[in-house]
């Protein structure tokens, strides 16, 4: 009772106004007693359930969420009530016999259903055992709008209830959900009656059900029990994660001050793919699909490890930021995944410090934040969302690497200990409980004694990138004055429009002193630091902003390049390497930052020039430019693979070894000669030797057999594929057969998603790797294919996919070519993905023609 005492109040006090198409607040669900009966033969179930509803003003009429689901009965306290089902709009009317009176209440329904074949509510995982039998998992995926398509629901995250869920499954097989099973009774006919505990109270998109052929692995952490659901045989694969998953426990639990609420933990990993998502925080009973999860010593790489910690760590993360506190509307989903995002930095860096995660993040999230938001296609990180294809639409770069990254500007700026505090107030006070942004900073500010906002709505209410121009440094009697300018950096005309921030930064001498400030306003201000030397901008790189330096300032960090700290050095090369491509400065200035990368340099800088050297490449496809950039760029970059080389040394660096999967990749992909026959050597002695590639390089030198493909190879890769046993071998070699670079043999790839040869999720992933290197062959394949593409997507990708397909075309037609799709096929709210590969069509073009002076001069140096 108190629980949904508190959910009520966050309801009513927390709740923006509501938005298009969300329902009602004049009835809201107190709890959920679901039973469903599945039948994965069929591919349908059956469900029953009673709703516990509170009526806040007497009516006749309810409405809820339902998509895709036949009603068969519905009772309002008993008595008959009729329905009335709005499938464009997924809306579930109920007439009442009578107007319901104010107070408790229930409304009892039954239906029937689908299962699908993609991840979408309830859905099915097709895989293969080890002994070559076929089995099929069943799991849900609700996030965001898909729990209607389970059971009749109010399918809004401020609809916070709690849920009994009841399933039957197969005598053999095991079933699964956010509580612990309270009973497992044998039925008459031989299946099993789970019932599961009584949840929290929580969002409906949190909710979960899976059953199948597993098996489960178990540890306690504390009073938790944390645990690995996977299809029998590979439950091992998941005690990296196991481990992982109990320090990060302890972390979390002192980091937010509010202990885990639930009894256990399970990760569960599905033999499958999605086109959408990798991994879902369902409470309790996280979701993930098995490369995310499982670590196979014989296969993975050592940042396919990494990147299992970090997932781990993210969706951990949300246990709190997400599901112990909800945001009231998808507007705010930022407090969810930027949350995450940073949250999984945060804790690798201090649990596993050898990755060097908050510098990574520089050059990696940083970097992909920055290259959205500084176009015409960004948007703020709070954002207004009305319909479903909207909801979809905001899992974007901007929600989760543009929020890891101001969130961590906060925290900077704040100061750990104070941020810390902040969060931890904000968890006591908001929990089980739903909230919009203001909340937060509200928190963050009493913790801080001073306000944040002022800094945070400019960071999350308009979209673009600050930049801050260093426009002269003179040091005089000890002391150094800089003069800084403030405007907006962008990559095409429109988001390059007058705007100011208010930049928290900290500017420091080089091995001096350092002092913070904020830039405010378009007018020069200045700012003074004891001692002289090399002037440092953004110091630590903890502010979301590019930064520029003068001509006398540039050189004088060209010059001590070696003496700056990591993070500043790899921002100094995104930084100047994006100022080029905007037209601010000459690429010259990246080029004599790079020349700077020695060979003793951190993996991190020689993975950072590697990427902007596959970038330059490719910008010039199919242009006279390409072959001299493949060769400079594998001429730069195979003394540093000599140097580490191929096979993984005891005690070196994890950052060592992610270099040498990204140096391979890179070569390999380039045409090196040496890495392709190494890599033709390889994947030969795979017929009979499953594990023949050494783990560290099996990825990229996959990837190199596959991107040089004849059609012989390509044929072989094929019957590689289909012999796999392992799902995710199996989803990775189909993949790899559409990334040839041989146009003929991307058509033999596209050939294959009109056969029953691979699954509707692995069609989806292999067309887009076939966009990947021929994005006009799959996007005019994909618009002449359209019903048999859509067939295989899930609801929440079909707005944005098709036109995704055609953003790394160089074709002058493309843009109009999707524009008039969009017009044909798509309705003017859901075009955010037109907008996107619209505006990646023009940056790049942009950049290109920008560029190419410099670049053509670079090479023939």
């Amino acid at each position: 009772m108190k629980f949904a005492v508190i959910a009520l109040l966050a309801l009513s006090v927390s709740a923006p106004a509501l938005a298009a198409g969300q329902l009602p607040r004049s009835v809201v669900p107190i709890l959920y007693d679901i039973q469903v009966r599945p039948d994965a033969k069929a591919m349908t179930f059956s469900g029953t359930e009673t709703v516990t509803i509170d009526v806040k003003q007497a009516t006749r009429t309810i409405q809820l969420n339902a998509a895709d689901l036949n009603i068969t009965s519905a009772t309002f306290d008993g008595r008959p009530a009729t329905v009335k089902a709005d499938a464009a709009a997924q809306l579930l009317t109920v007439t009442l016999p009578a107007a319901a009176s104010v107070g408790r209440h229930s409304l009892a329904f039954a239906w029937t259903g689908k299962i699908n074949r993609s991840a979408s509510g309830l859905f099915a995982i097709d895989y293969a055992n080890a002994d070559g039998s076929s089995s099929r998992m069943l799991a849900t995926q609700f996030e965001a709008p898909d729990a209607r398509r389970f059971a009749p629901m109010w399918d809004e995250p401020a609809f916070k209830a709690k849920f009994r869920l009841s399933a039957v499954a197969p005598g053999a097989q095991l079933a699964f959900s956010n509580m612990p099973a309270t009973a497992i009774t044998k039925q008459a006919d031989g299946t099993q009656l789970y019932k599961f505990g009584e949840t929290p109270l929580m969002s409906s998109y949190l909710l979960f059900l899976g059953m199948g052929d597993m098996e489960r692995k178990t540890l306690m952490a504390g009073k938790t029990e944390i645990g690995i659901i996977s299809r029998k045989g590979v439950v091992d694969q998941g005690d990296y994660a196991l481990a992982a998953a109990k320090d990060l426990l302890a972390y979390y639990n002192d980091y937010f001050g509010q202990p885990y609420p639930l009894p256990k933990m399970d990760m569960i990993a599905g033999p499958g793919s999605s086109q959408f998502f990798g991994a879902m925080e369902n409470w309790g009973a996280i979701f993930y699909f098995e490369n995310e999860l499982l670590f196979d010593p014989k296969r993975a790489t050592e940042s396919a490890k990494q990147r299992i910690y970090t997932v781990v760590a993210h969706e951990m993360a949300h246990q709190w930021f997400g599901d112990l506190v909800t945001m009231a509307w998808w507007d705010d989903l930022w407090l969810n995944e930027g949350f995450a995002s940073w949250m999984e930095g945060k804790s690798s860096g201090v649990l596993v410090p050898a990755w060097k995660s908050e510098a990574a993040a520089v050059s990696g999230e940083r970097e992909g934040a920055m290259g959205i938001d500084a176009t015409s296609a960004t948007h703020p990180i709070i954002r207004k969302v009305e319909t479903v294809d909207q909801i979809g639409e905001a899992f974007d770069g901007i929600t989760y690497s543009k929020g890891q990254a101001v969130i961590g500007m906060l925290e900077s700026t704040l100061g750990p200990d104070v941020f810390r505090k902040g969060i931890r107030s904000y968890m006591a006070k908001y929990k089980y409980g739903n909230t919009v942004t203001e909340q937060l900073w509200a928190e963050l500010s009493a913790a801080a004694a001073k306000p944040v906002a002022e800094i945070a709505h400019d960071f999350t209410l308009q979209g673009g990138v600050p930049l801050v121009t260093m426009t002269g440094a003179t040091c005089n009697g000890g002391v150094t004055t800089a003069t800084l300018t403030q405007g907006r950096f962008g990559l095409d005309a429109a988001s390059k429009t007058p705007q100011t921030w208010h930049v928290p930064l900290v500017v420091g001498n080089l091995g001096g002193a350092q002092t913070a400030t904020i830039v405010t306003g378009a007018a020069p201000s200045q700012v003074t630091i004891r001692g002289c030397g090399t002037v440092v901008l953004n110091r630590g790189k903890g502010s979301y902003t590019r930064v520029m330096y003068d001509d006398a300032g540039h050189a004088a960090i060209v010059r001590d390049y070696a003496r700056l700290d990591l993070a500043d050095r790899l921002g100094t090369l995104g930084d100047d390497f994006a100022l080029a491509a905007g037209g601010y400065q000459d690429l010259s200035r990246y080029f004599a930052v790079m020349d700077k990368v020695g060979p003793d340099a951190d993996p991190l800088e020689w993975s950072s020039v590697a990427g902007a050297l596959g970038r330059i490449t490719g910008l010039y496809d199919d242009t006279p430019l390409e072959a001299p950039l493949r060769a400079r760029s594998v001429a730069i970059l195979g003394p540093v693979l000599a140097r580490i080389g191929f096979e993984a040394k005891p005690g070196e660096s994890p950052l060592t070894s992610n270099l040498r999967e990204t140096l391979v990749g890179r070569l390999g992909t380039n045409g090196d000669t040496g890495v392709a026959d190494r890599a033709r050597r390889y994947v030969a002695a795979l017929a009979t030797d499953p594990t023949a590639i050494p783990p560290a390089i099996r990825q990229p030198i996959l990837s190199t057999y596959a991107v040089n493909a004849t059609p012989a190879e390509w044929d072989a890769l094929l019957a590689l594929a289909k012999a796999e046993k392992s799902p995710v071998a199996k989803n990775r070699f189909v993949t790899l057969l559409g990334v040839a670079r041989d146009s003929a043999t991307a058509g033999r790839a596209l050939a294959l998603l009109k056969t029953d040869t691979i699954s509707a999720p692995q069609k989806a992933g292999l067309l887009r790797a076939v966009a990947g290197a021929h994005p006009d062959l799959a996007f005019d394949w994909a618009v002449a294919n359209r019903e048999l593409v859509e067939s295989f997507l899930e609801a929440s990708t079909r707005s944005g996919y098709i036109v995704g397909l055609g953003a790394g075309s160089n074709d002058p037609a493309m843009p109009g070519k999707i524009s008039a799709f969009a017009d044909k096929y798509l309705p003017a709210s859901s075009r955010g993905g037109v907008t996107r590969s619209l505006s990646t069509i023009a940056v790049r073009k942009a950049a290109a023609d920008q560029l190419r002076p410099a670049v053509t001069k670079w090479v023939a140096r």
